[in-house]
């Protein structure tokens, strides 16, 4: 029997997060994910996925040290990038960036190396979208927390506490989902004993396609079509009745309310602006359900973390063609540290195929016409 996708196979064994889907839970080493958004910054998190818990204030301010001294980007990195073809698409961009970093441990992946692929990221899309808009590259500034860093280099403005806050809580909710397709793409490359860059560039490649890390962008084109359209209920009717997928509700895996788009929500009401484009989310939030639950009964399809994460992220004033990049972000400490684990008790991916083709073809002598 063909599992497509291999749904429902387990390949391997994990302490780094646990999902339900049923409850609709999800856990970083055994701690509620939603619980650390809130009361985390990212480099907590992060030091909790990499070293298995988390830091003392030593621990954190060498950690934060170690984000900071390494995320100036190098000339040489500045000079691909300025190389690459302007149609090439931030996502390719970062995996051809990040592809060139020299690691300090080629052998055995590191937490160090780890942390400066993390660290790199907000420069490799702050210096790309530089050149596309012809505008300075901001200052690398090592005055502030990777978040915050984040949000500067994206919008060259000084950020509000608030919006590193709510930044800094999607990061942490998204920075690991068990074994999603680019988590698995970065464990199959580590299986060979390849090195980390590469594991990582694998992932990110995964991240690339539309399936898995362009959900977001499709929210707002969602939020957007219900805004021109201007009545919400019947433009997510007809939408629904036309058989067109509402961007941002169902997940593969929970079969209830994402517990991240739950703890988005809040953020999102904790964060209140003068923009009522939240306000707004939450009401098509509020009628597609409706609508889901009435139309196609028995589906369970809720929200998931995508719909907040766009609504939050076009509040943060980051632009939609960055949604990827930005969950690229975060996921970068989920990838390195499947990729440690995967390297502390390793056997190589070698799962089989069903051949469907026909056997026992007559072969041709060479130079005929044959199919």
């Amino acid at each position: 029997m063909v599992e497509r996708g291999l749904k429902g196979i387990i390949c391997a064994e994990t302490k780094l997060s646990a999902i339900d889907g049923i409850k609709g839970e999800l856990y970083y080493r055994g701690y509620p994910a939603n619980e650390l958004a809130q009361l985390y910054t990212f480099e907590e998190i992060a030091h909790l996925l990499w070293y298995g818990k988390f830091p003392a204030k030593e621990e954190l301010d060498t950690l934060m040290a170690a984000f900071k001294n390494t995320r100036k980007l190098p000339d040489y990195m500045k000079q691909l990038i300025g190389h690459l073809p302007e149609s090439l698409d931030m996502l390719g961009v970062i995996r051809t960036a990040v592809s060139s970093i020299e690691l300090r441990s080629f052998k055995y992946p590191a937490i160090d190396d780890a942390i400066m692929i993390a660290s790199l990221i907000p420069g490799i899309i702050a210096y790309r979208r530089s050149q596309q808009l012809g505008i300075p590259f901001p200052a690398e500034r090592t005055d502030l927390s990777h978040t915050a860093y984040y949000l500067y280099m994206i919008t060259g403005q000084e950020p509000t506490r608030a919006y590193v806050s709510a930044l800094e809580a999607y990061l942490i909710l998204t920075m690991e989902h068990g074994m999603n397709a680019s988590t698995f793409s970065a464990r199959v490359t580590a299986s060979t004993e390849s090195d980390l860059v590469s594991a990582v560039t694998s992932a990110i490649g995964t991240m690339k396609g539309p399936l898995h890390g362009g959900a977001p962008s499709g929210v707002i084109k969602l939020l957007q079509d219900v805004s021109d359209q201007g009545d919400i209920r019947k433009c997510l009717r007809e939408k629904i009745a036309d058989g067109e997928k509402l961007m941002g509700f169902g997940h593969r895996v929970y079969r209830t309310l994402d517990p991240r788009a739950a703890a988005l929500k809040e953020v999102i009401k904790q964060n209140k602006s003068k923009d009522d484009w939240l306000d707004f989310a939450l009401k098509v939030e509020e009628e597609a359900i409706s609508l889901l639950n009435e139309m196609k009964p028995g589906r369970n399809l809720y929200t998931n973390v995508e719909f907040y994460a766009a609504a939050i992220l076009r509040e943060l004033r980051i632009p939609s063609s960055l949604f990827t990049a930005t969950f690229t972000a975060s996921r970068i400490v989920g990838w390195t540290a499947h990729v440690l684990e995967q390297r502390e008790d390793n056997v190589i991916f070698r799962p089989e195929a069903i051949y469907t083709g026909s056997k026992h073809k007559k072969t041709p002598k060479r130079g005929t016409s044959h199919s």
